[in-house]
C-alpha cells in the first residue's frame, strides 16, 4: 500500500508542477509595459508624456504636399488619422512608439508611407508646452470598432508606462460603422493647443 501511495504523491506533484508551469506569467508579462488606461478626450498620464486623444478620422486616400508636389496615397484598407495633444511631464522627450491595436489583436505601427513630412516626424516634447500631433495608420476596415491607441516614450517600454486609450468616439453611421471620407488632407494645419 505504501509504494502505491508514493506513486500517487509523485503523480500528483507532476500534475501540480505542470499546471504551475503552464499558468505562470511569461517574462514579457512580468517586465512589460505598465498600462495607463484612458478614454478619448481625457488626459492620460504616463511617466514621460501626458496624452489626450482628441479625434480619429478615417479616409480612403491621403493627400499632402511634399517637396512642392501634391501627392495622393491610396490603400486597399483604410487610413486612420489620430489627432492628439501631447506634453512632456518632467523633462524633454520624444514619442518613440505609437500603435493602433485592433479588436482582434493586430498591431499597426504609425505608417512611414507619408515620407518625411514634418508633421509625421517623431515629435519633440517639452514640459509645460503641449503640442497637437497627428498620427497616421494604415489599417484593415474591420479593425476600427473596439480598437485601442497606444503610445510610449520608449520603443520597448519595459517596466515603464504606456498609454492605452480606447477608440470609442468617432463619427459613425447608425449601424456603428465608421464614417469614411473619400480624402483626408494632411496639409491642413493641426489646430493650436488650447483651441
Amino acid at each position: 500500500m505504501r509504494p502505491l501511495g508514493n506513486i500517487l504523491v509523485v503523480c500528483l506533484a507532476v500534475v501540480v508542477l505542470y499546471a504551475m508551469q503552464q499558468t505562470k506569467p511569461h517574462y514579457e508579462d512580468l517586465t512589460g509595459p505598465i498600462p495607463a488606461y484612458g478614454k478619448m478626450h481625457e488626459t492620460v498620464h504616463t511617466r514621460l508624456v501626458d496624452l489626450r486623444l482628441e479625434q480619429v478620422d478615417f479616409a480612403r486616400e491621403l493627400t499632402f504636399t511634399q517637396y512642392g508636389q501634391r501627392k495622393t496615397l491610396t490603400t486597399s484598407g483604410l487610413w486612420a488619422v489620430a489627432t492628439t495633444e501631447l506634453a512632456a511631464t518632467t523633462a524633454s522627450t520624444t514619442v518613440a512608439a505609437v500603435t493602433w491595436v485592433g479588436p482582434t489583436g493586430l498591431h499597426y505601427e504609425k505608417t512611414d508611407r507619408v515620407g518625411t513630412l514634418s508633421s509625421q516626424m517623431p515629435p519633440m516634447l517639452d514640459p509645460g508646452m503641449p503640442r497637437k500631433v497627428r498620427f497616421v495608420f494604415e489599417i484593415l476596415p474591420d479593425q476600427v470598432n473596439g480598437a485601442t491607441f497606444t503610445l510610449s516614450g520608449r520603443m520597448a517600454p519595459r517596466l515603464d508606462s504606456e498609454a492605452r486609450i480606447a477608440i470609442d468616439d468617432f463619427r459613425k453611421f447608425n449601424d456603428g460603422q465608421p464614417l469614411i471620407a473619400d480624402s483626408y488632407d494632411l496639409a491642413k494645419p493641426v489646430p493650436v493647443s488650447g483651441n
